[in-house]
């Protein structure tokens, strides 16, 4: 087979220097079949395999393959032959070749059997259509790598899209990534495909039908979009956000952040969807901006207040003033100490509740059986019993964090006569932080020591 240059090179000595196909013959070194070949055209021709090429060592072997094969495309989809699986049949036979002989054949084989997938190109109405996903992604939090779960919603006709960091993919996570998804597209599509979540789907009847969680209807009532499911194990119904999902994973988490928490990594994650809205995707004559312009009034208007996505358990106040959820302990005030009570656990934060009135708030704890305490909530039962300041867990905690100033301010407490009623003192001066910022009291201890 002869290269391009050297076909170019016969057909330039043949019609423009006016040779002799001897002459030709001579000087190249090509048979004058293979000059004739080039002179007829000038596109060489492709090369095409006449005969099968000899497998010395497999040929014998290939009836067995090509017939298991054949009968795997009777067999339960997930209960067929794998090359590995055919190798072993065919070693068993006798076959003494590699196992990769045996891949590469079947391979071959499926490929030249599978039809190639073909779908149709599909246009969406300004306000319409949008498509929700989940994906992940590694990030560096706190100094530790952590895989992060990646909420996305895209509007199909602008193609704008929003990306929130959760640490989980639960349905008070689902749901807050909505909420902030409507916020950050200034309305709310008319209707949104997803896959069949575990959060919005129940259970997967006939065709599309759908029995949906009852917590998701209440949801989708609120906003009053329409929901649409695709069918099992056919991503290409929503091939958009399927791709979305990998771009923001290139683009955005690339290289790989750096943050203190999920509040600044979901500050640089929207940071990073307002650049992309400058972007113009191909074969679209304006940029992802201008096209939410248009799209942005065609979206239904978000009600006056936005859902509460939260999981909400009743709680049962243990002796040591804490409630248990997923195996994490959350403190509550003193005051506040009512057997019964309910906790609300958010994304990022756990409120416990009393008739109405949010008697205590913690940051959500996602690890398991920790112990999770807010210092000021015992520092009624410190005034009582200041026999146990020492060792009070809750105090012992805060005592590795506070300033100086404090250890300075309780050896001078204790230094007087009687040692409880110091230790008194020093449990009220720590009441004002329930007042007052920390900077403030850290301030004022300061000011009062200089004045002993």
């Amino acid at each position: 087979m002869i290269t391009v240059e050297d076909h170019e090179q016969i057909r330039r000595a043949y019609f423009v220097e006016h040779k002799s196909l001897r002459q030709i013959e001579r000087q190249t070194g090509h048979s004058r079949r293979t000059i004739e070949k080039a002179l007829q055209s000038a596109e060489p021709s492709a090369y095409t395999l006449k005969a099968p090429r000899a497998a010395p060592v497999l040929g014998e072997y290939k009836a067995q393959i090509d017939k298991l094969l054949a009968e795997n495309e009777k067999l339960p989809r997930k209960q067929r032959y794998t090359a590995h699986k055919i190798f072993e049949q065919v070693k068993a036979a006798g076959y003494a070749g590699s196992e990769a002989g045996v891949h590469v054949y079947v391979s071959n084989h499926r490929q030249a059997r599978r039809r190639p997938q073909v779908y149709l190109p599909l246009e969406f109405d300004p306000g319409w259509d949008a498509q929700v996903d989940w994906g992940e992604a590694e990030v560096d939090m706190a100094g530790q790598r952590l895989t992060v779960q990646l909420f996305l919603l895209r509007l199909c006709y602008s193609r704008r899209l929003f990306v929130q960091a959760y640490p989980n993919q639960r349905q008070e996570s689902f749901f807050d990534g909505h909420v902030k998804a409507f916020a950050h597209m200034q309305g709310v599509p008319q209707r949104i495909t997803y896959d069949n979540l575990k959060t919005a789907v129940q259970r997967v009847l006939e065709g599309r039908t759908r029995e949906e969680q009852r917590a998701f209807v209440v949801f989708r009532s609120h906003y009053l979009f329409d929901s649409r499911f695709c069918t099992p194990a056919q991503g290409h119904e929503k091939g958009g956000i399927e791709s979305a999902v990998g771009y923001a994973r290139r683009n955005f988490l690339v290289p790989i952040p750096q943050v203190d928490d999920f509040a600044a990594l979901n500050a640089y994650l929207l940071t990073e969807c307002l650049k992309d809205d400058q972007r113009r995707v191909d074969r679209q004559p304006v940029s992802i901006q201008q096209s939410w312009a248009l799209e942005q009034s065609y979206l239904r208007p978000r009600p006056e207040h936005d859902f509460a996505c939260c999981a909400t358990v009743p709680v049962t106040l243990t002796p040591y003033g804490q409630v248990v959820f997923e195996t994490n302990r959350y403190s509550v005030p003193v005051e506040d100490a009512y057997r019964h009570l309910v906790l609300k656990a958010y994304p990022f934060r756990i409120d416990v509740v009393h008739q109405e009135r949010v008697i205590a708030s913690h940051p959500r704890c996602h690890g398991r059986e920790q112990d999770i305490y807010d210092p000021l909530h015992y520092l009624p039962l410190l005034e009582q019993r200041p026999g146990a300041f020492e060792h009070a867990k809750p105090l012992r905690q805060w005592r590795e964090r506070w300033p100086a100033v404090y250890e300075q301010l309780l050896a001078h407490l204790r230094a007087q006569p009687s040692e409880n009623q110091g230790l008194r003192e020093f449990v009220q001066i720590l009441g004002l932080h329930r007042e007052y910022l920390p900077t403030l009291v850290e301030q004022a201890i300061s000011q009062a020591l200089t004045y002993r």
